[in-house]
């Protein structure tokens, strides 16, 4: 079936789907939304201020961004692999789970890189609504893991004593245990709850069963899927932690830097259309100005890790693509 049939821009299409100028189309897209939101945010933060703290910058600090960046796609690589095939899943071979992860992270997916996680393991032969809650338990496993840290850091961060920018780690600390507490309510009386017009939340309830299976007994069902994601996760706080460095020409503060992170990433690039494109931009300055970074250098910092999270992956990206139309069942 042609993307056309999809929409203009094969926006419902399978990811075998995509034409190549659709991709174009929608990365120039992604592009355009990234430097809109940037601007509107140097803006903000005043242009010659923005000007002067890129004249200063340290640019000696971006060569190991690079190393994050690649901790950050391995790491992903294997809690995919793992979620995967999670109490009665499908196994999947590293390479393929590679393919499947670096054509996720590319901005041209309108509908998010989840909608590639979903379609790899439909064309493993994954029943949909299996695939789907394998998809939302990666999700959730992203989200327990980054919010985990960012607890901890937000944790460290009141006990230093730091009388300014309180609210944010605050809410941390109290928001993540009560939301722990009531996600664990809710999966265990999910077959109470779901029923009538309630069911459709039965999915995302499965994907939290999952999640508490893995963390609940690690070594059984998935050790190496905590342990991948929050590689993940220190890959691309790190990234952005030394994009930080290079124009506040100092060394950030690590739990600033992940609450800061982790505000700002309300939707992660994997679930966000397009990657995030103009969305991360927009709320990751202002989120870690809110933890007490100059906003004219977080907004360079976040421009440059961009480049590093959303551009340099281009390249894998559509390198996954191509691998996953040449094989698009089975295969490791």
């Amino acid at each position: 079936m042609s993307p056309r049939s999809h929409g203009p821009l094969g926006l419902f299409a399978h990811h075998r789907e995509h034409e190549p100028q659709h991709l174009v189309i929608l990365m120039l897209l992604a592009g355009a939304l990234s430097l809109s939101a940037t601007i509107v945010v140097a803006w903000v933060a005043g242009f010659v201020a923005v000007a002067h703290v890129a004249r200063h910058a340290n640019y000696f600090w971006f060569p190991f961004a690079l190393v994050g960046a690649f901790v950050a796609h391995i790491g992903y690589v294997f809690a995919y692999r793992e979620v995967a095939h999670v109490d009665r899943g499908t196994r999947i071979g590293t390479l393929r789970a590679g393919a499947v992860v670096a054509a996720g992270f590319g901005m041209f997916f309108p509908r998010g890189g989840f909608a590639v996680d979903l379609e790899a393991l439909e064309d493993l032969g994954v029943p949909t609504e299996e695939a789907r809650i394998r998809v939302l338990g990666l999700g959730s496993l992203e989200y327990a893991v980054l919010a985990t840290g960012a607890c901890t850091c937000a944790i460290l961060m009141l006990l230093s004593g730091d009388p300014t920018h309180r609210a944010v780690p605050l809410s941390w600390v109290i928001g993540v245990p009560v939301g722990t507490f009531l996600a664990i309510l809710a999966v265990a009386h999910r077959d109470w709850l779901c029923r009538g017009p309630m069911k459709i939340m039965r999915p995302f309830l499965d994907a939290l069963y999952i999640v508490g299976l893995i963390v609940a007994a690690p070594r059984r069902h998935g050790l190496k899927a905590v342990t991948g994601m929050a590689f993940y996760w220190a890959g691309e706080v790190f990234v952005l932690w030394v994009c930080l460095a290079a124009f506040t020409r100092q060394l950030p503060s690590i739990p600033a830097v992940v609450v800061g992170y982790a505000t700002g990433y309300a939707l992660t690039r994997r679930t966000l259309p397009l990657a995030g494109a103009g969305a991360v931009e927009l709320l990751l300055p202002f989120a870690l100005s809110w933890v007490g970074f100059p906003l004219a250098a977080a907004v360079l910092a976040v421009f440059a890790y961009r480049v590093f999270n959303l551009w340099l992956p281009v390249v894998p990206a559509v390198v996954g693509v191509i691998a996953l139309r040449r094989r698009p069942l089975g295969g490791t």
